[in-house]
């Protein structure tokens, strides 16, 4: 797999990932919970972001 592909799938991961723990933290009342999963959720933006970039640069 490349690694633009690669990025991508993982970015995709994390930012579902991320939607499910801000869900979770906002029903339970957790902040800390919530915050990480914006962290997260934002983390696997910028890391599809980036695959997108790699692939854009492989061409």
């Amino acid at each position: 797999m490349k690694s633009s592909t690669k990025d991508q799938a993982e970015g995709t991961f994390h930012q579902v990932k991320g939607a499910i723990k801000e869900a979770a933290g906002k029903l339970s009342d957790n902040p800390k919970l919530e915050g990480e999963g914006t962290g997260e959720r934002i983390a696997g933006k910028v890391q599809e972001k980036l695959g997108q970039i790699k692939k854009v640069l492989e061409k």
